[in-house]
């Protein structure tokens, strides 16, 4: 063999060992911390008014994190890290709807959703082939008013909670909105028309802050629980309405 032909199979062999290489890394990236991969939705609010239809959208960003086995994975074992922001509906007058990243019963909502829509597997692997199956799902869902009663857990709303403000720049004047009563609140002729969710490559929702001046700075304004409405959770009240956790 010529010295030219014995440097060419040597750079053959070399171009080959790092395809193989490569090819390898990428496969191990797709298990361990990638079998559940960071995934984004659309949150989507449609209101009927005496104007016309009034929406408004935000795009969530949830991580959702496995301890030990993903394929027998179980609800105790997962947990989820957030990015989003909550919907804003400005239905004019200075009336602004929101739907926070939390519904009445679950301060996770945001984060388990979409979990929640994808069809229920039974046996080893359920977790895996229920999350596969959500990431697969692409196309555009209404949410029920309840998700189905699940073992000992009672029928749940399906909805996030749903507030407004008497004064926006006053954290406190937050009121609970009823979704089947729109009405009650903004008067006659207002109706929530259905809430959708979606996924998406879309970036993350921001500017929230641009309504809700007081956000980044809650802690400074020295508020107690008995200054907001007691049906208000105020655990993590800026967290309902914002939440930057992913890094």
């Amino acid at each position: 063999m010529s010295l030219s032909n014995l440097r060419l199979k040597r750079r053959s062999f070399v171009a080959s060992a790092a395809l193989t290489f490569g090819a390898a890394l990428a496969l191990s990236g797709c298990g361990g911390a990638d079998d559940t991969p960071t995934y984004r939705y659309r949150l989507t609010l449609e209101v009927d008014t005496p104007e016309g239809l009034k929406t408004g959208s935000s795009v969530i960003e949830v991580e959702t994190d496995v301890a030990g086995d993903y394929a027998i994975a179980t609800p105790g074992r997962v947990s989820h890290e957030l990015r989003g922001e909550a919907v804003t509906v400005d239905l004019g007058d200075g009336r602004v709807l929101f739907a926070l990243l939390r519904s009445n019963s679950d301060s996770d909502w945001a984060s388990r959703v979409m979990f929640m829509l994808a069809p229920a597997y039974a046996g080893e692997g359920a977790f895996q082939n229920r999350f596969d199956a959500m990431l697969r799902k692409r196309a555009e869902m209404a949410l029920p008013r309840y998700f189905p009663r699940a073992g000992h857990l009672d029928a749940r709303s399906a909805y996030p909670m749903l507030v407004t403000f008497g004064d926006l720049s006053d954290p406190t004047s937050v009121e609970q909105v009823d979704p089947d009563d729109l009405a009650a609140t903004f008067g006659e002729g207002v109706r929530l028309e259905r809430i959708t969710v979606q996924m998406t490559d879309d970036p993350v929702t921001t500017g929230i802050e641009e309504r809700l001046g007081w956000l980044g700075k809650i802690r400074e304004m020295n508020l107690e629980r008995e200054d907001f409405p007691s049906d208000i959770p105020v655990g993590d009240f800026s967290g309902m309405f914002k939440k930057e956790t992913i890094r």
